[in-house]
């Protein structure tokens, strides 16, 4: 039997190295579906409950590998469910080619059953690479582009292919008029900027006295280099959420993440310094940033599109982060590590007290903040966290201190809800003999993280280490968007909108295979983490926490959680619950540290 369309496919995917292709099956791959049966499932097939699930666990997977995600749907339904996975890689820079069927050609513009026209659908989640294939000559050339386009741009590239085109014969492209051919492969490169660009960076940031560093994910492999950069210029180091992991919590001076969900001291690094560094990082809200004209800043990015966005930075460096700070580290002037140093140490310091003592206030039933922070100190060395969006996403940020090899990461720009469980799965494909824990909201684990469960189930024999965590933080309430009507529109918590039912989430995990436990008083909390990280299999905690329990913002004083209580008195169903535990959480930052009696209650504010 003649080689076809749809087993080429197959076979370019794994001579670019693609292991599994997570994906959800349907008609209109029908013929992929065929060639992976008679290619001994390899690449492997990785079922999805949903395809949505599929890109996230894409995604997952190219976030905690370093490599490309592949993800595959039918036509019609099947590619439109894609979608938001895909958004949610385009806008946290991570490379995912997506693979869709279509009708046969010969029914396109008859208002087909299923027929959608992708090539518009996907002419922006693609922008960069979107090619359907009509003849089997334009293989290997637009699956080549697709892959080197997404890993060069770090993007999201898609391949259209019609049913009927996947069941012709293989035909390369020949030496001839028109004719496209292809070659496998990319080497690695990495750019570096001009050395008079450097030189005047050097001499911002040698000029500053009070020098801050934000980094993000763009800074991951340069972690050594920031360090030393670090050292050389006396700053402390903030950390956008997608760079949670860039830097270890165990340092002194980095002051944690940065933003409505960030650290006090990252807001009081910004607020008092007076150059800024700004390596691998987008982060997109610039109140969280410098006064503009208060610091003279410098930006580092590999992505020229990406550069001078945020901040009126004086100058931009385009360029790979670790090449570019080696270029850069022999033009800094080493400086003792003075006030500014030491002020930062102590606030970071002081923090970690208060975020300490807010995880000990008591709460109905359980504190978030407890379960979260009780984590902390669980946590294995090699661990790979992910966190859905909403509250979940908060105490992940404030309570999590990463070390040693750990990963971390969430839906960073997009910011959509569900990604937590399958971010989690793709991580144990990417990993199978490394542990991971997914800390997720009860929104989301009803949206879709009860059915990705069974996805763990399906393929928990398949990893090494079985260890797969879901913590579903169940307060029966969409608390983020409660916490931002109260907050952002002075309106009272709206039930209709808002309360969600409460569900045995551990039982169900046990009627599928799994394991888990029901935590509904604080003295439950770690001895259920201490048994999830030694069980056999994924295993859920389904901890009851207080909806109560405010995600304070870093800026926000007392006067102002007043204000927003007082604007929702009249009529929130949980008025007295959150003035309760808003005053409870605040005065935590006002009582003396242990370690700085001599601080005055109240004088960081």
């Amino acid at each position: 039997m003649s080689e076809k369309v749809s087993d080429y496919v197959l076979q370019r995917l794994r001579e670019w190295d693609v292991e599994r292709v997570f994906a959800y099956a349907g008609d209109g791959i029908n013929g992929l579906l065929a060639a992976w049966g008679r290619a001994d499932n390899t690449p492997e097939f990785v079922q999805a409950r949903h395809e949505e699930m599929a890109a996230f666990e894409a995604v997952g997977y190219a976030k905690f590998s370093g490599k490309v995600g592949v993800c595959a749907a039918t036509s019609g339904p099947g590619a439109i469910h894609l979608l938001n996975g895909l958004y949610d890689a385009k806008l946290d820079h991570v490379p995912v080619v997506a693979i869709v069927g279509q009708t046969n050609r010969s029914a396109m513009g008859g208002s087909y059953q299923q027929e959608v026209d992708l090539l518009s659908l996907y002419k922006d989640v693609a922008a960069d690479f979107c090619e359907m294939v009509t003849v089997p000559e334009q293989l290997p050339n637009v699956l080549d582009r697709a892959i080197r386009t997404a890993y060069a741009k770090r993007t999201v590239t898609a391949l259209i292919i019609p049913a009927d085109v996947q069941e012709l014969p293989y035909s390369a492209p020949s030496h001839a008029f028109k004719m496209v051919p292809s070659s496998l492969g990319m080497s690695h490169s990495a750019p570096q900027p001009a050395p008079q660009d450097i030189a005047r960076a050097a001499e911002v940031l040698n000029a500053g006295e009070k020098v801050a560093i934000l980094v993000g994910q763009g800074a991951r492999a340069a972690r050594a280099q920031v360090e030393q950069a670090a050292d050389a210029l006396g700053a402390g180091v903030a950390k956008a959420l997608l760079g949670k992991d860039v830097l270890p919590d165990d340092l002194p001076y980095v002051t944690g993440s940065i933003g409505l969900l960030g650290t006090r001291p990252s807001y009081e690094m910004m607020r008092d310094c007076d150059t800024l560094l700004v390596i691998g990082s987008s982060f997109p809200y610039t109140q969280f940033l410098p006064e503009f004209g208060q610091a003279r800043a410098v930006q580092i990015d590999i992505d020229p599109f990406m550069v001078g966005l945020r901040y009126p930075f004086e100058v931009n460096l385009v360029g790979d982060a670790e090449e570019t700070l080696k270029a850069l580290l022999p033009h800094l002037k080493r400086r003792r590590h003075g006030a500014w140093r030491a002020k930062i140490e102590k606030d970071t310091a002081r923090w970690w007290e208060v975020m300490q003592r807010r995880a000990a206030v008591d709460a109905d039933p359980v504190n978030p903040e407890y379960v979260v922070h009780a984590l902390d100190a669980l946590l294995p060395d090699d661990v790979m966290l992910s966190a859905d969006s909403g509250s979940s996403a908060n105490w992940y940020a404030r309570h999590l201190r990463i070390r040693g090899a750990m990963r971390g990461s969430l839906s960073g720009t997009l910011a959509t809800m569900g990604p937590g469980v399958p971010y989690a799965i793709g991580a144990k494909f990417a990993h199978p003999d490394r542990p991971a824990i997914a800390l997720v909201g009860d929104g989301a684990m009803q949206m879709n993280g009860m059915a990705e469960l069974i996805t763990a189930a399906k393929y928990r024999d398949r990893w090494q280490d079985p260890r797969l965590v879901v913590a579903v933080l169940n307060n029966r309430d969409l608390n983020q968007v409660t916490w931002e009507m109260r907050a952002m529109a002075g309106a009272p918590q709206f039930l209709p909108s808002q309360a969600i039912p409460d569900v045995p989430y551990a039982d169900f995990a046990r009627s599928i295979g799994l394991d888990g436990v029901r935590v509904e008083e604080p003295g439950g909390v770690v001895d259920a983490w201490q048994r999830a990280l030694a069980a056999d299999r994924p295993f859920v905690i389904d901890f009851r926490t207080d909806p109560a329990v405010p995600p304070i913002p870093p800026h926000a004083d007392l006067d102002q959680i007043e204000a927003a209580a007082s604007s929702v008195l009249q009529g929130d169903s949980d008025r007295a619950g959150m003035v309760r535990q808003g005053f409870k959480a605040k005065v935590q930052e006002m009582l003396p540290g242990r370690r700085h009696r001599e601080d005055r209650p109240g004088a960081e504010e």
